[in-house]
């Protein structure tokens, strides 16, 4: 489990091609930190630690995982978004993020906006679904609120130093990044279509009314 606060952005620094998969390395500073087989956030995937160093780690990135997140599209000194996995004694500063990634989304338009910068992301319709204005979301890892939300897009606000210590700083009109939506709305969802939908039965039965 991980809360959307970016630690550090890593440098890609070896891309291998294993059966199935791929194996990256990457340099971090929150390497040393780590040990072998720890869960850290890689653009937003939960993936493993199987090697490392003092200044750079190692994990494997399954098909499964290639085909739903834009990892399998990452090139040599590409910059990646690194959080180590939630302690429970630590702070929730962000939103609850499992790092199981939903979807992509294409960045459409970066604005500056006074002192913020509005971020633009071309949706699909899973997104709109499992999203709601002023909700939770996370891109490529970072946990940002939505500020506006359209059937084939949604706006966030970023801050200056969001900007600055994620890899946002060197993303582009086009590209791809990972989103996973706010888990309370996948089981609201779930919950909902098994009672047969949001009726005031259903709300008197689990005590909302």
């Amino acid at each position: 489990m991980f809360t959307g606060i970016i630690e550090d952005v890593g440098s890609i620094k070896g891309i291998i091609h294993i059966e199935n998969g791929l194996k990256l390395t990457v340099s971090s500073k929150i390497a040393k930190e780590l040990k072998l087989g720890d869960s850290v956030a890689v653009n937003g995937a939960c993936l493993t630690v199987t090697e490392k160093s003092f200044d750079a780690l190692s994990v494997d990135v399954s098909f499964e995982t290639i085909n739903r997140t834009n990892l399998g599209s990452l090139n040599i000194n590409e910059k990646v978004n690194l959080e180590r996995a939630l302690k429970l004694s630590d702070r929730l500063d962000g939103h609850i993020v499992l790092g199981h990634v939903d979807t992509q989304a294409v960045i459409r338009n970066i604005e500056k906006s006074g002192d913020f910068y509005i971020l633009s992301l071309n949706i699909d319709d899973y997104t709109f679904d499992h999203s709601v204005e002023k909700g939770s979301i996370a891109v490529d890892g970072i946990s940002l609120t939505i500020a506006k939300l359209e059937r084939t897009y949604l706006d966030v606000a970023v801050i200056p130093f969001t900007l600055e210590h994620t890899n946002l700083k060197y993303k582009r009109v086009g590209d791809r990044v990972n989103i996973e939506v706010d888990i309370i709305g996948k089981y609201v969802e779930k919950f909902t279509k098994k009672s047969g939908g949001l009726t005031e039965e259903f709300l008197k039965l689990h005590g909302f009314a």
